[in-house]
């Protein structure tokens, strides 16, 4: 244990102290040394090295303190200890005159309290604090080593509390720029996904070229195209109805520089031009000219280039619809069972959208026509269920010859099933994009095209030029239907211009009991003798009078009218 160093116990007689070891702060801890008697002179700011000044003298011996004024006291001034470790000198109160103790750092002893200044003192372990000594010019010059200082922690009631606080604001500070920071970088990250995420989408959307106000090069080629330049592939399709007889023509377009594809429906009434240059129907041409000589005339009357027929007929269609897996359809009428015995059965097809048909409820739906109904009616179901068929079809072509393979059809040439396999497949992948649409093609009641067909239907879709048979080369029948039967005005529309004559509707008057074969002249009393012969008509109900409008020959048609023996 140490003594307590007091600056003013001069009974202890110590003067001196020695370096043994540090405490748990950090601090130097000293003992003390064998006591030396010292005089302590007074301290002059102004002699740090005079006269009399011994830089090697020890403790006891006397050395003659330098005054640069010339004061005389009358006493020598006692020196302090010498503090080997830069800590500070202790001044003692010594009785007689001693030297002043000699320190090797060029530093002075001082005399008396000195003002303290907290972040430049030290203190050593039990022991009093250290007078603070001046400031000299050689303190510049001084060697420190970190064991000459010792610090002590100076507790303060409130200084935990203001730390606290300190802390406290610094962390809720911290928290709020960490907050912005991170906020920051959300709106940073999210800004950079919609920026990514929009940037793909415009490109996807100028990639396949539905972005609006853009269009890729492609594209404005496409539609710089005039439409007679653009390229086509063009295939004729026959439905034959195996049970009830009869056909359905459509044409499936693929325009290949476009990207779209069309069905387009080809009612039977369609005026046609035959070998012979004789005028006749789309219907006539089929169970007369066969596929090839149909082709041939279809491509003259709208001035397209057909490289194929494919001959489906329904049991081939329902084979094609169970292989696919079925198809759907939003139908618009109730189709009844045509193998129900009863009427009360229910419906094999149901009226409304998404309805899922088989392939016989497709075969069924895609050749009925109602009562009353034209056959344009049943021309557009067909066309809905064409198109179905491609959206389940794949788009594999090599696939798509594997269906058409399995089904096993004769494919008539120049066609083979690998070309047909090849073509579905493209119109099939066309179809599920969206990409592809069904359209009518618009026939006057004479068969003929008008030019809004040409310009809506031939020209835009076809890419080709209406060429309707000459309206003078046919015999022009005017129809007026007083049968009391509104269907025999279509079924004698069919069968004239199946006969090769121009039909004209006349509309329908009262109920009469005969019917009547009118022609205005001489010249055309036979004309009007082959009308009724093909109307099913007796000769006797050929009769010369008046012929309403631009007609040839004028039909009324009677009670006694019987489609079926026409």
């Amino acid at each position: 244990m140490n003594d307590r160093y007091d600056a003013g116990a001069a009974g202890h007689g110590a003067d001196q102290y020695e370096l043994v070891g540090y405490d748990e702060y950090g601090r130097p801890v000293y003992r003390q040394v064998p006591p030396q008697q010292q005089t302590q002179q007074p301290y002059d700011g102004y002699a740090q090295q005079g006269y009399g000044y011994d830089p090697y003298a020890t403790g006891g011996q006397q050395a003659q303190q330098y005054d640069p004024y010339g004061a005389d006291t009358g006493q020598q001034p006692q020196t302090p200890s010498y503090d080997p470790y830069g800590t500070g000198t202790h001044p003692q109160q010594h009785t007689g005159g001693h030297a002043a103790q000699y320190d090797p750092y060029g530093r002075t002893a001082t005399s008396g309290q000195q003002p303290r200044v907290a972040e430049q003192t030290a203190y050593i372990p039990h022991q009093a604090g250290p007078v603070e000594e001046p400031v000299t010019q050689e303190r510049g010059d001084r060697d420190y080593r970190t064991e000459q200082f010792a610090f002590v922690e100076e507790p303060d009631q409130d200084s935990e509390d203001v730390i606290d606080w300190l802390k406290f604001t610094e962390n809720r500070t911290e928290r709020r720029e960490e907050a912005k920071r991170r906020a920051r970088a959300r709106v940073v990250a999210l800004v950079v996904v919609l920026a990514l995420a929009a940037a793909g989408g415009v490109g996807y959307l100028w990639y396949a070229g539905k972005l609006p106000g853009l269009t890729s090069s492609d594209d404005k080629k496409d539609t710089a195209t005039p439409a007679g330049a653009q390229k086509r592939d063009v295939i004729v399709v026959h439905l034959h109805n195996t049970k009830k007889g009869g056909t359905s023509t459509a044409l499936l377009v693929d325009n290949t520089t476009t990207k779209q594809g069309t069905t387009v429906l080809l009612p039977n009434a369609l005026a046609l031009s035959g070998d012979d240059g004789s005028t006749t129907t789309l219907a006539k041409s089929v169970d007369d000219d066969g596929s090839s000589g149909t082709r041939d005339e279809i491509d003259t009357v709208l001035g397209t280039e057909i490289q194929g027929t494919w001959r489906l007929d329904t049991p081939y269609l329902q084979n094609l619809v169970d292989l696919i897996g079925n198809i759907e359809v939003d139908t618009n009428a109730n189709v009844p069972d045509p193998e129900a015995k009863s009427k009360g059965t229910a419906p094999l097809v149901r009226k409304g959208k998404g309805q899922t048909l088989s392939g016989k409820s497709a075969v069924a739906y895609a050749t009925y026509q109602a009562s009353g109904e034209a056959q344009n009616a049943q021309l557009e179901r067909f066309g809905q269920v064409m198109q179905a068929v491609l959206r389940k079809l794949t788009s594999d072509a090599q696939g798509a010859t594997t269906t058409v393979q399995t089904l096993g059809m004769i494919i008539e040439p120049p066609l083979t099933d690998k070309d047909l396999g090849a073509f579905l497949a493209k119109l099939a992948d066309l179809a599920k994009g969206g990409d592809y649409k069904t359209a009518l093609l618009p026939v006057q009641t004479d068969g003929t095209l008008s030019a809004q067909a040409s310009a809506s239907v031939v020209k835009d879709v076809l890419g080709g030029t209406a060429k309707s048979p000459d309206k003078d080369a046919a015999i022009r029948v005017s129809v007026r239907n007083a049968s009391g039967v509104k269907d025999n005005t279509g079924k004698a529309r069919v069968v004239l211009l199946n006969g090769g004559f121009s039909f004209q509707d006349g509309g329908s008057g009262a109920t009469e009991a005969t019917s009547e074969v009118v022609y205005a002249d001489a010249a055309d009393k036979d004309d009007a003798t082959e009308v009724a012969k093909t109307l099913g008509l007796p000769a006797g109900a050929v009769d010369k009078g008046d012929v309403s409008g631009n007609a040839d020959v004028s039909v009324v048609l009677g009670q006694d009218y019987a489609p079926s023996s026409s």
